[in-house]
């Protein structure tokens, strides 16, 4: 099966306006992806760990004593978004393994760029309170200063960063 196109990104971007105006009303919170993947950490933690969880605040507050770190509209969210794309993915033809590089980088150097980079993001992510969905789309939505500052922030360094590695790609 080949890939058919892209869908235009302008019927994209108002699917995805849609979306984040039901996610609003009918959860009272708006996108993003990194919370829910921190509940499910937490969640995996206290099967191993539960007395850990208990004793740090910060896991105590998801899932201490009887609190299920999986009880929140978030995860459904998470579940979703994987569904969605695999559907997606499916009926448009992209699902197959790949490893996407440069002609100038080995396919081993890519997965610890992207191992790399994925774990750098993820501390931010927790850091600022929220990824770049959760910020920007979001934040952005409610018309949030940080949030705002934070797209410039993350489209600026993007710019400066895309210079130091546009050769692995050419």
């Amino acid at each position: 099966m080949t890939a058919k196109p892209y869908i235009n990104p302008y019927l994209g971007g108002t699917f995805l306006g849609v979306v984040l105006f039901l996610a609003f009303l009918l959860t009272g919170g708006g996108l993003g992806a990194s919370g829910a993947v921190n509940r499910v950490q937490v969640a995996v933690l206290d099967g191993i760990a539960p007395a850990h969880v208990d004793r740090v605040p910060y896991f105590a507050d998801l899932a201490g004593g009887d609190r299920n770190a999986l009880d929140d509209p978030s995860i459904w969210m998470l579940a979703g978004t994987l569904l969605g794309g695999l559907i997606s993915g499916l009926a448009f033809g992209r699902v197959r393994p790949e490893i996407r590089r440069g002609p100038n980088v080995s396919n081993a150097t890519r997965l610890v760029a992207a191992f790399v980079g994925g774990a750098i993001m993820g501390y931010g992510a927790r850091l600022a309170r929220g990824c770049t969905s959760g910020q920007a789309l979001s934040g952005g939505a409610v018309l949030s200063v940080g949030s705002w500052a934070f797209m410039l922030a993350v489209f600026a360094g993007g710019y400066l960063l895309a210079h130091s590695v546009r050769r692995l790609w050419n």
